[in-house]
């Protein structure tokens, strides 16, 4: 193992990079030795450069466990090493529930990519207790912002996590909100009722993402509402989008989503026991 991590730490840094690309594809193989080393990176990080950490913190599923959570926590509220964000899906990665009070405090962090892996790590560790957190980002005027915020809600799920994003559905305060209707579907069946009913709106726009999340949950249940928009509603949107081409898409998504989950049924009935 001594030789494998010197070379995470001497020589030029190209050199060091490509010798953690070899590293973890032995990792990959069950090697003990190069999985030893890659968890040193993790243990020891201050001792290795920030570029070496982030490679290796990339693909922390090949080698880390549990047992990387104390490093991996006081890495998530080191700001001097810089690498919060990396640190941040470590733990999102081992499902270290401990960061998410660290998580919930680099919400607003300065730095993007710090702030989007706060973000998603919260919907992966997070419970209804950091919903009243996520949704005033479904608010935020950074598209991206909104979009990790409802799929992170979305992932939690719960009652409060729908109600923030049903709010957004409900009382748009964008034009285009496909990530809210993406995030609704992930609440089917229970939602199914509630959107059916949206696209009965007299408001196109709400017909419109309406039909889009009905055919996104894959539920046959949306298919008659779908069928009655595309031959029927010739309602238009802010943005010149036609309910009855929503609609159309809607019931396209819902039958390639059906022939996924029938592939995968197929699959696995077909896989030796």
């Amino acid at each position: 193992m001594d030789d494998d991590v010197r070379s995470l730490k001497e020589g030029d840094l190209e050199s060091r990079q490509e010798s953690v690309r070899l590293l973890l594809s032995r990792a990959e193989q069950d090697d003990a030795s190069a999985i030893a080393a890659l968890r040193t990176v993790v243990r020891d990080y201050r001792d290795f450069h920030r570029s070496i950490y982030c490679r290796v913190l990339n693909q922390i599923e090949v080698f880390g466990d549990a047992d990387l959570e104390a490093p991996l926590l006081t890495a998530l509220a080191d700001t001097r090493y810089n690498c919060q964000a990396w640190a941040a899906t470590g733990c999102s990665v081992l499902g270290i529930r401990a960061a998410v009070p660290a998580l919930l405090d680099l919400v607003d962090n300065p730095q993007w990519i710090v702030r989007e892996r706060a973000i998603v790590g919260l919907g992966v560790l997070g419970d209804e207790t950091v919903v009243g957190v996520l949704a005033p980002l479904l608010q935020d005027p950074t598209d991206w912002v909104r979009h990790r915020a409802a799929d992170a809600l979305a992932a939690i799920g719960g009652d409060a996590a729908l109600a923030a994003l049903w709010a957004e559905f409900a009382h748009r305060r964008y034009e285009r909100i496909g990530y809210i209707a993406s995030a609704l579907a992930q609440f089917a069946p229970a939602v199914i009722p509630r959107l059916i009913d949206a696209a009965e709106s007299a408001d196109p726009d709400q017909r419109y993402w309406a039909a889009t999340a009905l055919g996104s949950t894959g539920d046959e249940r949306a298919v008659p509402t779908l069928a009655r928009l595309v031959a029927e509603d010739r309602g238009s949107t802010v943005f010149d989008g036609r309910v009855s081409v929503s609609a159309k898409k809607g019931l396209r998504t819902l039958r390639r989503i059906q022939a996924a989950i029938a592939a995968r049924g197929e699959s696995a009935d077909q896989a030796p026991t």
